[in-house]
Order: C-alpha cells, then structure tokens, then sequence
C-alpha cells in the first residue's frame, strides 16, 4: 500500500513540474496567417507589382496576355482584395488592373472563351500576364498547356 501511494505521489510530483526544454523560453507569437503566405516576400511583390506596365484599358479593348492558372495550394488563401480564393469561381490576378474588372478571356486554338472577374494581384512569374482559376482555365482548355498566349477582350472596367 506504501508502494502504491508513493508511486501515486511520485507521479503528480512529475507531473506539476516544468519542462526543461521550454524553461526560461518565451512563448513565441504564432503567426496565424502563416499558411496563407507564399515564399514570395512583400517587398518582392511590391517590386513585381510597381515595375508592372499600368494599363489604362477602356471597356471593349483588345489585348493578347499570356495566361497561367492558380495552383492547387491556393484554393482558400486570401486574395489581395481580401476575398478567398475559390478554385470553383470564374476569377483571375493581374499586376495592375483594377479590381471587379470583368474580361473575356479566349482560347484563340478553340475558341472557347470565359468571363473572369480579377479580384487579385500576380502572377509573380516574370513573363506572365493573367493568372486565371482552376475553373476558369477549365473552361477554356488551358489546363493540359499550363501557360499559354490568350485573346483578352475588356468587358466591364472595375473601380
């Protein structure tokens, strides 16, 4: 009975004191949004954004943009407008075009064509124009090519 309650003291004993391993450490702040960010730092996509040509596009012009799509690890990151990225939703990135600016986007091999709003900044890839969602490059059968030169034709200009 002895053994048994010295075993039981012994035990809550343990179990009260503090790790040595986490002594003394300060308990470092989590960042939350941590798994949101890309390897991409701020100042690299400021730099990427501010070297960008700006467009003054007007409603019905036509452009030719190399076009990539979003990857996988994306879906459910905020976008730089602060909504969540929906693979499922018709939505696009481009460097400098105002957000809610609707474009046609044509595949000129096809001619299947979607409707995208942007609602993001990127693509951060030297010699890429638009980044277009899974849905989105889906639709108008970039998927199998990856990056590929699109007819681009300005429905709406966003504000």
């Amino acid at each position: 009975m002895k053994k048994l309650i010295f075993i039981t003291l012994a035990v809550i004993l343990l179990g009260c004191t503090a790790n040595t391993k986490y002594a003394g450490a300060k308990r470092q702040k989590r960042n939350v949004h941590q798994k949101y960010t890309t390897k991409i730092s701020k100042a690299q996509v400021k730099k990427s954004i501010g070297n960008a040509k700006k467009l003054n596009v007007k409603k019905g012009e036509k452009l030719s943009f190399v076009c990539s799509f979003y990857a996988e690890k994306f879906q459910g990151r905020l976008t730089s407008n602060g909504e969540r990225y929906d693979k499922h939703k018709l939505t696009a990135a481009h460097k400098t075009l105002p957000f809610n600016t609707k474009l046609k986007v044509t595949n000129p091999d096809n001619g299947k064509f979607v409707i995208v709003r942007v609602n993001d900044r990127g693509p951060f890839v030297k010699g890429r124009d638009l980044d277009l969602s899974y849905a989105a490059a889906k639709k108008i059968g970039l998927i199998p090519h990856g990056v590929k030169r699109m007819d681009i034709e300005v429905i709406k200009v966003g504000d």
